[in-house]
């Protein structure tokens, strides 16, 4: 059941640099000749949300896209995607 999701593209693994990170199995195979994009979910946040979270303690949500296209570390993202099997990872079906 895809659904979208808005975030900030905070890392970028080209398909030709996985084989300097140790991924999952299931990740690993998912991300066969594709990108992994690690995003901060819901997007940048403003000053006055990062001192929010900054008080309350409330970590960074990390989600990692597989997409067959790259993006630029710093933007903003909006993807439709799929689930897989592994939890945080999902599958870009689009990137608006």
């Amino acid at each position: 059941m895809p659904r979208e999701i808005t975030g900030e593209v905070i890392h970028v693994v080209e398909p030709d640099e996985q084989g300097d990170y140790e991924l999952d199995g299931t990740v690993a195979e998912l991300a066969d000749s594709r990108y992994l994009l690690v995003c901060r979910k819901g997007g940048v946040p403003s000053l006055f949300e990062r001192l929010v979270a900054f008080f309350k303690r409330d970590p960074i949500t990390p989600v990692t896209l597989v997409s067959d296209e790259g993006a630029e570390e710093g933007t903003e993202i909006e993807a439709t995607v799929d689930f897989t099997t592994v939890d945080g990872v999902y599958e870009v079906i689009e990137i608006e």
